[in-house]
């Protein structure tokens, strides 16, 4: 799958080039070739956002305890799907630290979902810009933006 939308963006980088070209000369046939073949390339690639979609949606991971007493499977966006606890937990009775276990097991595995999900979306979102999305860090989101706007897409320095 991620070759095939890797496929559709080399398209879409060769039609962009194209389009330059013709825009240069004032060739307004090679404009239009350029809109049709965006509008190709742009179905192509919403016909393919389903796919997309359901692979993203279809992610789960799990991780276990430093311990291997806890295991927890979380899904997408980090909810909990499924927490396995392993008997000998209760040869120590520790609430506070049963508890703390299973938190950072939760919030590990969490953490192995966003990247997997930003890894599937690379070819098509800079894997910063979706982060920032997911953070919901909207001072980066709206400085990336204004950069694209403007032509200055460096990524902001922290």
């Amino acid at each position: 799958m991620l070759s095939r939308l890797g496929r559709l963006l080399l398209d879409f980088s060769r039609v962009k080039r194209g389009w330059t070209v013709a825009a240069e000369e004032g060739d307004v046939a090679g404009l239009q070739a350029y809109a049709d073949e965006l509008r190709d390339t742009f179905m192509r690639m919403q016909s393919s956002a389903a796919d997309l979609n359901a692979q993203a949606q279809s992610i789960t991971v799990t991780e276990k305890s430093r311990d291997g007493l806890v295991s927890a499977t979380v899904g997408v966006r980090g909810d909990l799907i499924r927490l396995d606890i392993d008997p000998r937990v209760y040869r120590r009775p520790d609430a506070r630290g049963l508890a703390d276990t299973i938190t950072d097991t939760i919030q590990r595995a969490s953490v192995k979902a966003v990247d997997a999900l930003v890894e599937l979306f690379e070819p098509i979102v800079p894997p910063e810009q979706l982060r920032a999305h997911l953070d919901g860090d909207l001072d980066t989101v709206l400085e990336q933006l204004a950069g694209q706007m403007t032509g200055e897409d460096r990524p902001r320095e922290r």
